[in-house]
């Protein structure tokens, strides 16, 4: 009987985290198609290196706002129900792009998906964490978080498809996928609901590993948010077209996909400091290139290297994230939440800094603000003492 239980429960973790995968492929896919758009609407609406990087932000300052926002929902109604709402929000917004006729309802739209993004990040990571025993997690956030790299592999080669077969029909074929995603969750198993404690709260801002956990979601959301500003921008000053630029972006991130899921089982086995040292060493590399690359096919090689060295960080920021908010007593939903807030400050700040200070020094600077960020931020894991096996996350 024991063993027929086990197995009816390894079947339906299973099924959620194929359905948490979809979801979060579909959410990271929307997020980065319109990465080979960006000289598109730059030539359409006249904008500036500034006022691209304020249309690619605007999904990270939509995402903000939403992150806590919709990791309390998740906790209080139950990630399944965050979900559910994430993803209508997320469809009404991709309609909303759909049609938009001006660069204010662009920004708008991007807004809200932000908004929903963070909203449905939270239900579903929440989601799948809870059921997932301690010792799975980090292979099954690893194996979740590379289904999102392949839905962000994918987003380029559907934006550079949008670009041929037109944006509207695109972008409102997204709109009826989500409503799709919305009928299967509604028919998911209920989650359960969490207790949400200020006290838990209060601990795990207190927690120096808690806050690492938020930073290594961060920084590479700043990191690639300045590159899929300034490196599209730049292939296409050199003459790249949108495909080819959309199809540098596809290796990149089928890199990224191919690195997560065995970055999440390495954090089961051996804990997150030593994965995370080596991204920050090699995002070190990565950025002092691209700093000093003038030649399209430098910037190109580069960029699919940043795959693998900015992507490095997510499975341990999303391991380290899980296993601390079980240590101090906070609800997962409000520490996924919280988490993705911490990754919108990154994209929001990363393409508006990035663009910003390249419009005003050039290309290289932004890059090497990067190096500096993570050249500190391994000076301080320098500093930390790996745990044991069997208690490296707590």
């Amino acid at each position: 009987m024991h063993f027929l239980c086990a197995r009816i429960l390894a079947t339906v973790r299973r099924r959620l985290l194929l359905l948490v995968s979809s979801i979060i492929f579909v959410d990271a896919m929307l997020f980065t198609a319109l990465t080979p758009l960006v000289p598109e609407y730059a030539r359409e609406f006249d904008l500036s290196t500034l006022g691209a990087g304020v249309l690619v932000g605007a999904f990270g300052a939509g995402a903000v706002l939403g992150g806590v926002p919709g990791g309390l929902g998740a906790a209080k109604f139950g990630p399944k129900w965050a979900v559910v709402a994430g993803l209508t929000l997320l469809a009404v917004a991709s309609f909303a792009f759909a049609v938009a006729g001006s660069v204010e309802t662009l920004v708008a739209a991007r807004f809200v998906q932000g908004f929903a993004s963070t909203t449905t990040w939270a239900g579903a990571l929440a989601w799948i964490a809870m059921a997932t025993p301690k010792s799975r997690r980090g292979a099954v956030l690893g194996t979740a978080f590379g289904a999102a790299v392949f839905g962000a592999v994918l987003g380029p080669v559907f934006g550079g498809l949008a670009d041929l077969v037109g944006v509207r029909v695109s972008f409102a074929t997204v709109g009826v996928v989500a409503l799709l995603f919305v009928a299967l969750a509604w028919t998911a198993s209920t989650s359960r609901r969490e207790d949400i404690s200020t006290a838990g709260l209060r601990r795990a801002f207190h927690d120096v590993r808690f806050v690492g956990g938020l930073w290594l979601n961060a920084l590479p959301a700043f990191l690639f948010g300045m590159l899929i500003v300034l490196a599209p921008l730049a292939l296409a000053a050199q003459g790249w077209s949108t495909l080819a630029i959309a199809l540098v972006f596809f290796v990149m991130l089928s890199l990224e996909a191919i690195v997560n899921p065995f970055i999440g089982r390495l954090n089961d086995r051996v804990g997150p400091l030593l994965p995370t040292r080596a991204a920050l060493a090699a995002s070190a590399v990565v950025t002092v290139g691209l700093a000093a690359a003038t030649g399209p096919s430098a910037i190109a090689a580069l960029v699919v290297v940043a795959g693998a060295s900015f992507g490095g960080f997510y499975a341990p920021g999303l391991f380290v994230t899980s296993h601390r908010a079980d240590a101090v007593g906070l609800a997962q939903g409000l520490a996924f939440g919280i988490m993705n807030s911490a990754w919108a400050l990154g994209a929001l700040a990363g393409p508006v800094v990035g663009g910003a200070v390249a419009d005003a020094v050039g290309d290289g600077v932004p890059y090497l603000l990067g190096t500096a960020a993570c050249l500190l931020t391994l000076a301080a894991t320098l500093r930390l003492v790996p745990r044991k096996a069997g208690a490296h996350a707590a």
